[in-house]
């Protein structure tokens, strides 16, 4: 079809944003808009410059034969002040707190533009990073891991605690729960994961990390490797955490005599300041 440049640039960008962490040959686009490449080329350095601008994400350009173009999603360390800000203010409601120390977040994963958003910014984390797969824990990690698996475009592996006969063979391994000291299973088909596969952990809570430490053995039993770790709330205790090297969104702190909560950033945004560096580095 042919179109003029801004019905081209609009089309353009939907495509890409619909597509992240895909390569786009330049000749798809040729072909797509019957254009020349070179009016193509000068269309991406337009979305280029104004993805950044907006901090809505980065454009990778891949030079050969097999080269062209791929979007990376990107949230910038202000947007992501401003989103954290936004949940800490909706999740400091004392009625939210469970019994166990847990931490009621059902409206919070039921409402899609911030799934969406959390998913963005996990993503963003790891923009330069192979990730294969998204791993989570049944159930109220799910929504948070299909966020992040649809900017990233890999499958999401849901881990159960009980195997399920439409899921075939399963891998199956005792772990340890870090808050409680009990020992509980976890199950994922075989099929679920490829040898040296690489996987990003996304969970909704972590007390004290004995769920993630689980599923990081699970992966082992593949042949797969952990890419990274990311948790939406994690609970900010004394005791050591049973897994390091991972990502918070929020902390939450408990003050039990006074039924009152306090919530504070994680460390995502410290760790988005350090990747950026890596990268004006290099």
């Amino acid at each position: 079809m042919k179109l003029r440049r801004s019905s081209r640039l609009v089309d353009m960008t939907g495509f890409l944003l619909q597509h992240p962490h895909q390569i786009i040959p330049l000749s798809y686009f040729s072909d797509r808009y019957e254009s020349a490449k070179s009016s193509i080329s000068e269309d991406l350095t337009i979305i280029k410059e104004n993805f950044e601008s907006q901090g809505v994400g980065r454009l990778q350009t891949l030079a050969g034969a097999a080269g062209g173009v791929s979007y990376l999603p990107c949230m910038g360390c202000a947007e992501a002040g401003r989103l954290l800000a936004n949940l800490k203010e909706q999740m400091t409601d004392a009625g939210r707190l469970l019994p166990g120390g847990y931490l009621y977040m059902t409206d919070i994963l039921g409402r899609p533009e911030l799934v969406n958003s959390i998913g963005r910014l996990i993503a963003s984390v790891y923009a330069d990073d192979q990730i294969d797969a998204i791993m989570t824990m049944e159930t109220k990690g799910i929504p948070l891991a299909y966020a992040v698996a649809s900017q990233c475009s890999v499958p999401v592996v849901v881990v159960r605690r009980s195997s399920k006969v439409t899921e075939g063979s399963t891998v199956s391994i005792n772990y340890i729960s870090g808050s409680s000291r009990r020992i509980q299973t976890m199950v994922l088909p075989r099929r679920s994961l490829k040898e040296n596969a690489r996987v990003l952990i996304v969970d909704d809570f972590m007390k004290a990390g004995g769920t993630m430490k689980g599923m990081m053995n699970l992966i082992k039993e593949f042949g797969a490797t952990v890419a990274g770790m990311a948790v939406f709330v994690e609970k900010k205790d004394e005791q050591h955490k049973l897994v390091d090297h991972y990502v918070s969104l929020l902390k939450l702190s408990i003050v039990e005599q006074e039924d009152r909560l306090f919530m504070e950033e994680g460390n995502v945004v410290d760790y988005m300041r350090s990747r950026e560096a890596e990268r004006e580095h290099v």
